[in-house]
């Protein structure tokens, strides 16, 4: 696999890395381009390889006749002239030389991804700190609020991404779910097993469009703490769960399909248990999962970190119980 060529970032936007097919299907790499890239026109392709703006792993502008067998890789930034500007904003929490911790809205994505890349927690990041190095050390769901935290330098990043390998993060979360019908406070119990209760299940995720799915058949590879917080009805006027979640693994989705599979889908998920179809973000019920809190030994200067995100989900309870 080769290294990223030595390419700046350009307004906060890195360049990206497309594989080159190896059979000889296509005369040149620019031909390959303009079959993959079927949304845009075929003439602009063919315009920003012509102009410089393909390049090879030596960071140099490929030659417009360049073959498959000439590049197993090659690198362009993306470009979304139409982006839509998003409202929603992020709030930095915490920033010195290493570390940056963003509290995240519903609807705003961690990284460029699909139709959205300037609009983007890392982008504005890079461009408000005048820093291109920021980069996040996990990732939430573009739906999901909560904490999200970045490195400021190179040379820490692996620092602070082993500590997620390592488990070693005490992640909290917080989530709203319908109450289901019979749900009795005085017994505290889903599924007929009684609160707080541990999750265990192996979670697959097939990748592309499809659903992460529990696989009862295999060892857990996901764990999650689960308790009720609270219960009544929220100020839409719908009775509900506040629950607490304290996930011991990171699987994709996987506070979402668990809570789903213990017959509490989470408010606003169009996603689990069923897959609705794709609509516009409702900001009267964004998902009502929240990242509340992080807590870790710094891997850089020893200290004890806590942070703690500042936003409230819309459907708490009002007149909890």
């Amino acid at each position: 696999m080769p290294t990223r060529p030595h390419l700046p970032v350009r307004d906060g936007i890195g360049p990206t890395r497309l594989r080159v097919p190896t059979d000889d299907t296509w005369a040149t790499v620019a031909d390959y381009m303009v079959a993959a890239f079927t949304h845009l026109d075929p003439d602009e392709v063919l315009r920003r390889v012509d102009a410089g703006e393909v390049y090879g792993a030596d960071g140099r502008a490929i030659d417009p006749g360049s073959t498959p067998a000439d590049h197993e890789f090659v690198w362009y930034y993306r470009q979304l002239p139409d982006e839509q500007v998003l409202p929603y904003r992020e709030t930095i929490l915490y920033r010195d030389d290493h570390l940056v911790v963003v509290d995240k809205p519903h609807f705003l994505p961690t990284t460029p991804t699909g139709r959205y890349l300037r609009e983007t927690a890392l982008v504005r990041l890079r461009v408000a700190l005048d820093n291109p190095h920021i980069t996040p050390v996990h990732r939430l769901d573009r739906p999901t609020a909560g904490l999200v935290m970045f490195t400021a330098r190179p040379d820490v990043r692996g620092a602070y991404q082993s500590l997620f390998e390592r488990r070693a993060v005490d992640k909290t979360y917080e989530a709203v779910s319908a109450a289901p019908e019979g749900w009795d406070p005085t017994t505290r119990s889903l599924d007929g097993r009684t609160l707080p209760l541990v999750r265990r299940d192996h979670l697959h995720s097939p990748g592309g469009p499809r659903r992460t799915v529990i696989r009862p058949d295999l060892e857990p590879n996901a764990e999650t703490v689960i308790d009720v917080l609270a219960h009544g009805t929220s100020t839409a006027g719908r009775p509900v769960l506040h629950t607490v979640l304290r996930p011991r693994t990171g699987r994709l989705h996987q506070l979402r399909v668990q809570l789903a599979a213990l017959g509490i889908p989470i408010l606003g998920d169009r996603r689990y248990p069923q897959l609705l179809p794709e609509a516009a973000d409702d900001a009267a019920l964004p998902l009502q999962l929240l990242a509340r809190e992080l807590a870790f030994t710094d891997p850089i200067s020893g200290a004890k970190r806590r942070f703690r995100s500042e936003r409230t989900l819309s459907e708490v309870p009002a007149d909890s119980r």
